[in-house]
């Protein structure tokens, strides 16, 4: 029997990415892509469930039960922000998800994108670095069976993929060939998130090389 998982982020670049390998793969049934706006994508697989926000799930905990994992994909550039109205987008909303869908499917899964040079430390200079590894850090704690903690740093796009930014399809492949051990292609990305919840990992966070080892199966 196949699995089914919940995706945020389908209208972004990973999200987007994630979710054409969860439909190519043969042991996924269904993909729950959440968000604000549609993303566009029509296949048998695919559900859709659009809400108005994370913090706002109490109507739709019905539609968020049954679920193998949960990949969070969603996310948003710290540039120009500061550091409380990042945490909300950041961490607010992402625990008052990964709190929601532990809820409504109690032996859920959840696998977090964060990226390369997260500090889990919580201690560092870098604002973004910091929110995200306080994120890491809760989901740890929140309950779940297993939880884990994407780091990638460059990503190539996957053929196929509508979101990438037009710097990204230009200037991703060039930084690739310069620094190959922290670039995985999105196809590893996807993969990597399948193959841990049909066969789990002995790290809870997957830097690049743990992605592309996983992604093998």
């Amino acid at each position: 029997m196949g699995k089914k998982i919940i995706l945020t982020g389908a209208t972004g670049y990973v999200g987007e990415g994630v979710l054409l390998e969860c439909l190519a793969h043969p042991q996924i049934d269904e993909v729950l892509v959440v968000g604000r706006k549609s993303c566009g994508v029509e296949h048998p697989k695919v559900k859709e469930l659009l809400v108005k926000d994370f913090f706002s799930l109490d109507t739709v905990k019905d539609q968020l039960r049954g679920y193998d994992a949960c990949c969070f994909c969603a996310g948003i550039s710290s540039v120009g922000m500061n550091e409380a109205d990042y945490t909300r987008i950041t961490y607010d909303a992402t625990i008052a998800f990964a709190k929601a869908v532990l809820a409504a499917s109690p032996g859920i899964q959840f696998n977090y994108v964060s990226g390369a040079a997260t500090d889990g430390s919580e201690q560092g200079r870098i604002m973004w670095a910091r929110v995200k590894g306080r994120t890491e850090n809760e989901i740890g704690r929140l309950g779940f069976k297993q939880s884990y903690n994407f780091r990638p740093g460059l990503i190539k796009p996957s053929p196929g993929q509508r979101n990438p930014k037009t710097w990204q399809r230009i200037l991703v492949p060039i930084f690739a060939v310069l620094m190959p051990r922290s670039t995985c292609r999105m196809q590893e990305m996807g993969l990597a998130m399948i193959n841990s919840v049909l066969k789990s990992y002995s790290k809870r966070t997957l830097e690049v090389k743990d992605i592309k080892i996983l992604a093998r199966g």
